[in-house]
């Protein structure tokens, strides 16, 4: 698969608007309100942790990989 690495940079920058502040700063990971829903969703293992990664179910995988080429694949 292409990706078109246009597409990722905007949805990287929407993601990090998601925590930004009113100095114009933002936090570097993905918010936890968000992590916690992908967790209800079943779509990854528990968050809380020291961990600076986090595991996928294989529900979570699969739908990852259907959104990354549904979102960001590039036009032919």
């Amino acid at each position: 698969m292409n990706i078109d690495e246009h597409k990722i940079d905007d949805a990287a920058l929407a993601i990090l608007s998601l925590t930004l502040n009113e100095d114009g700063r933002a936090w570097k990971q993905i918010d936890w309100v968000v992590m916690s829903r992908l967790y209800e969703k079943g779509l990854i293992h528990d968050p809380r942790g020291k961990q600076k990664s986090v595991q996928f179910t294989e529900k979570g995988v699969k739908l990852s990989r259907q959104l990354l080429e549904q979102l960001f694949a590039a036009k032919e």
